[in-house]
């Protein structure tokens, strides 16, 4: 006969949760039987004289702990095989939560066990009341009339008792659940930092993916299309020197496109560097910032102060601030004669101060520029701090977390 899959799994189920049962038995209950030997041993130990007894105290609570130990990880084991349940690997020091869970919780869940797998074997022997009274001698039949009523009586409490095995079981099998994870899970405490510490590699990552696609993008720029703007600028130049017998109109077309083609060099040049230059790879942040600090419209007085160089993702970040600072002032800072730029390492911290005496105003909620330097700032867990009161002068100062 075809036993239909629906029962077939709630057997197995059933099977499964009863050898879960049964295994924790004796785990559950070993633990006060080595809790009441060592409370023994202590005991005696406490009250022995002789000069050795101070060697011997720390046996019985060594015992405990090392028990303790092995008992949480014949646990996880049992959860995992048993069960499916995956817990998570306590540490040797938290003796808190396994004394917990080995020394008083245990026992507990061991008597509810107990007592379910004695309902159940006494249902199943209930069930077969019959079949141990046709076992015995005839003559026990007679002198026991009304026998039959009483069996039959037996036997639907052992079917009873049988058909609340499954729920009972299944309930307690949750229940050590809940339990195992609350107590010998990880905590909620321990949950979030573990949460907060993937958030903090997966940003990391990602942050280190967008560095090294800019980098691309800058070299496919600077061998690509910058190539290609440098050639033919180099062409009109030649054709603007060599073909002189060309119309006037011919001429200004040529030196129009000429001119358009090195503005447009300038401008992808500009762009590349504000993606990532090369020279900060190449030569290192004190390079990139003092071509930076070169190229700026008014005086940069720049001061850099690093004893080695930081993460390439850092030195990324602290030159585009430099870089969109100072276009900033610029393009924004009224009356600024001239910007000082100071660049210092302090442990693990790499500190940026930009600082000038423009006529100030400038607020990171109101300029989009500003708002992407704080979010810059912020993807490597970096601070950033403002001061631009009106009349000036203003000052810039970020923070980027650096290891040693």
């Amino acid at each position: 006969m075809t036993i239909p899959p629906r029962l077939r799994r709630a057997l197995a189920r059933l099977r499964r949760d009863i050898l879960f049962i049964a295994a924790g038995v004796p785990l559950h209950l070993v633990s006060p039987l080595l809790f009441t030997w060592a409370g023994i041993l202590l005991a005696r130990t406490l009250a022995a004289t002789s000069s050795n007894a101070p060697a011997i105290l720390p046996a019985p609570l060594a015992l405990l702990v090392v028990a303790g130990y092995g008992l949480t990880e014949t646990q996880r084991w049992r959860f995992r095989a048993l069960c499916g349940v995956d817990l998570p690997r306590l540490r040797f020091t938290e003796k808190k939560r396994q004394f917990g869970y080995n020394w008083l919780v245990g026992p507990l869940l061991g008597v509810l066990e107990a007592l379910l797998l004695a309902l159940a074997a006494a249902g199943l022997a209930a069930v077969l009341i019959l079949v141990w009274i046709w076992v015995i001698p005839w003559q026990w039949r007679i002198e026991h009339p009304g026998y039959a009523t009483r069996a039959t009586l037996v036997t639907l409490l052992g079917l009873a008792a049988l058909a609340a095995v499954p729920a009972l079981a299944a309930g307690l099998v949750r229940l050590e659940n809940i339990v195992g994870r609350a107590v010998l899970g990880v905590s909620w405490a321990d949950e979030l930092a573990q949460r907060v510490e993937d958030l903090t590699e997966s940003r990391a990552g990602a942050v280190d993916a967008a560095d090294a696609e800019r980098r691309r993008i800058e070299r496919d720029l600077h061998d690509g299309a910058q190539q290609r703007l440098v050639s033919l600028a180099l062409n009109l130049g030649l054709a603007k020197a060599t073909l002189t017998d060309l119309s006037p109109a011919a001429r200004e077309a040529i030196e129009a496109a000429h001119r358009e083609a090195k503005e447009a060099i300038e401008e992808l040049n500009s762009l590349v560097r504000g993606l990532h230059p090369a020279v900060l790879d190449e030569l290192g942040l004190d390079a990139a910032l003092s071509g930076l600090a070169a190229r700026a419209p008014l005086p940069v007085r720049l001061r850099v102060d690093l004893p080695e160089r930081a993460g390439t993702a850092v030195e990324g970040v602290a030159y585009f601030v430099v870089s969109e600072a100072l276009t900033n002032v610029a393009k924004h800072a009224r009356e600024a004669t001239r910007a000082d730029v100071t660049v210092t390492r302090l442990g693990g911290i790499l500190r940026v101060v930009i600082a000038d005496d423009g006529m100030g105003g400038a607020d990171p909620a109101r300029g989009t520029g500003l708002r992407g330097l704080v979010q810059r700032v912020r993807s490597v867990d970096g601070t950033f701090w403002m001061s631009s009161p009106v009349g000036g002068p203003t000052m810039m100062s970020v923070e980027l977390p650096c290891p040693m």
